[in-house]
């Protein structure tokens, strides 16, 4: 990117006037000629290599009596706030997913080493080590909807989770299955975060009855109204329900079938690569750039300095 200078406070240039008055008197001004008797010189002062030597050292000696008005410049246009555009930088969209889990009784079956809940935990646990900033929920549901996990980007409280949400551990009123109404209460978590993108990653391994009569259409078209998308895994056999693969293609999502434990981690990894993390450029940033100025600055002082020792006009 080009760069581009600025000024934060550019009224302050309007001081330029003096050092640029400086360097006009210096360059302009007749000074009276000194002539100075030399034992054993020859007469050269009216000479015409007399003369283009005079010339050359006056010339040296206006550069050297510059050099005060070119610090005084460099110091003003310090004062008022050098600039310049710094490069754009890539800014990770963050999404926020929220995990939406069956506890219902069906979930004690055998999957693999364990049970449907142990490995889709699992599977959630592993989910969560290639999605790094990103904020993530979980919510729990059966009859009822528990919302376990608020979003956050803290996933700690994950690693504590299946333990205490094993379906044989939890009350009658979790035993049942009734996958709208936890979509339901996902979506108005959701929809309170107004930053970032939004998906819902429903694990069940049953049938719901709230979504027969076409509430499964109304359902996903509000969803999908309010920028969320859904996917599914379908942990038990047969093939997934009607009404959830009607719900995660209308909202851009998919339904995923795992035949075994490694299944259940492929499936994620999919979700992964289909839902990848965006990046947006942001607007360059105006950053101090005093160092070419100071630079200027320190060179223009030592070259004065140094001319002080003898590259200056007599003092009579």
């Amino acid at each position: 990117m080009q760069t581009l200078e600025l000024f934060r406070h550019p009224a302050m240039l309007f001081w330029l006037v003096v050092p640029a008055g400086l360097l006009m008197w210096t360059w302009s001004r007749k000074g009276r000629a000194v002539a100075l008797p030399f034992d054993h010189a020859e007469p050269r002062a009216g000479t015409r290599n007399g003369a283009r030597n005079g010339a050359w050292i006056r010339f040296f000696i206006q550069l050297a009596e510059s050099l005060p008005a070119v610090l005084l410049a460099v110091v003003v246009l310090i004062l008022a706030g050098p600039q310049t555009w710094g490069a754009p930088r890539s800014k990770r969209v963050l999404t926020n997913i929220q995990f939406c889990v069956d506890v219902s009784g069906s979930m004690n079956a055998k999957f693999g080493d364990g049970d449907r809940y142990d490995a889709s935990m699992a599977a959630i646990n592993g989910f969560l080590d290639f999605r790094e900033g990103d904020a993530f929920g979980l919510t729990f549901f059966g009859n009822s909807v528990l919302h376990w996990v608020p979003l956050t980007t803290d996933v700690s409280a994950f690693r504590c989770a299946p333990p205490f949400m094993k379906p044989r551990s939890l009350p009658r009123w979790f035993g049942g299955t009734e996958i709208g109404k936890a979509l339901r209460e996902c979506r108005k978590i959701l929809v309170e975060r107004e930053d970032g993108d939004r998906m819902i990653i429903l694990i069940t391994d049953g049938f719901s009855s709230d979504l027969s009569g076409g509430r499964d259409e109304e359902l996903a078209r509000d969803l999908a109204r309010n920028d969320i998308t859904v996917y599914a895994v379908h942990i038990a056999p047969g093939e997934p329900r009607d009404q959830i693969v009607r719900i995660t293609a209308m909202t851009g999502g998919e339904v995923f079938k795992p035949e075994d434990t490694a299944g259940l981690a492929r499936i994620f990894e999919a979700i992964d690569r289909m839902q990848k993390a965006r990046f947006e450029k942001s607007l360059p940033e105006a950053l101090d750039d005093f160092q070419p100025w100071c630079l200027v600055g320190l060179g223009a002082l030592g070259l004065a300095l140094l001319a002080m020792f003898g590259l200056r006009y007599t003092p009579w």
